[in-house]
């Protein structure tokens, strides 16, 4: 049997940037995913880009998880927004809290991801597998390691199907991660989220956003290339495709890649892999 990869996107903001992802996803589909996710913006502000992109993906023969964030909404429209998700015959959900857009109060009927998924599960039964987010190095507003355990146990005994992480570098924190929750009793399998490194700028600025840590070593080798982008992504593809393979013989059931809206180093890193 194959090992299982999935591929996540986001939604494209131009027609230019949607005819150019088509052949993006053509590219990334050769490697037979077991699906494909598409990102939702805070407060569900990319909404009608992300239910279009995965109507897209279905339509292509692909299955599509739609990432779905409760914060700020009402019952009454997470019902419709799944219902039309349904309709569509989309399976999967990727269900997430959600960042509150700038200057946007709490409000809303969902506290934590949690409710949203006991919702689901509800309102639809086993018809979505639920997808949740977890985080090997700690969610950077979570109060303590165990609080932030207590959490992801709270989604999954809410009716989570299994997790896909944070990115990360160590596959140490991944290991203890998932030994911490198979200590709680917690059997939902946990998928490692891989980030390619093409660019030293971009994951400086979405690792310090979403707390991601780039291990010391990592970060001073990417700092001493300077403008070398060749080589950064020559070192990006050693330093992801070793850790691929260390999650791979320490168990993990499967890779989630953050593709950036990009197929050539995914491509290149599942070559390395033979996938």
């Amino acid at each position: 049997m194959s090992f299982p990869i999935s591929f996540e996107f986001f939604p494209t903001k131009t027609p230019e940037g949607a005819a150019k992802h088509v052949q993006v996803r053509k590219n990334l589909y050769a490697r037979k995913p077991q699906f494909c996710s598409v990102t939702y913006g805070a407060g569900g502000s990319t909404q009608a880009g992300t239910f279009n992109m995965v109507r897209d993906i279905q339509s292509e023969g692909v299955s599509a998880a739609s990432h779905f964030s409760c914060v700020g909404a009402t019952h009454d429209k997470v019902r419709a927004e799944l219902q039309e998700l349904k309709a569509m015959g989309v399976r999967r959900i990727v269900a997430l809290r959600g960042d509150l857009p700038s200057g946007y109060g709490l409000g809303g009927e969902f506290q934590y991801a949690s409710d949203l998924v006991e919702f689901i599960r509800r309102e639809f039964g086993d018809w979505f597998h639920i997808e949740v987010a977890a985080y090997p190095e700690v969610h950077p507003q979570a109060k303590s390691p165990h609080s932030d355990l207590e959490a992801f146990a709270a989604k999954v005994r809410a009716g989570a199907d299994s997790a896909i992480t944070q990115y990360f570098y160590n596959a140490d924190a991944y290991c203890r991660f998932v030994d911490a929750a198979r200590g709680m009793g917690l059997d939902a399998p946990v998928v490692p989220g891989i980030m390619p490194i093409t660019s030293s700028t971009q994951l400086m600025r979405f690792s310090d956003a979403c707390g991601a840590e780039i291990p010391r070593w990592i970060r001073l080798r990417l700092q001493a290339y300077g403008d070398d982008t060749a080589s950064i992504r020559a070192f990006g593809l050693d330093v992801v495709s070793r850790l691929c393979e260390q999650l791979r013989s320490q168990g993990a059931p499967g890779l989630h890649f953050y593709t950036m809206n990009q197929s050539v180093a995914t491509l290149e890193i599942c070559d390395r892999l033979g996938l």
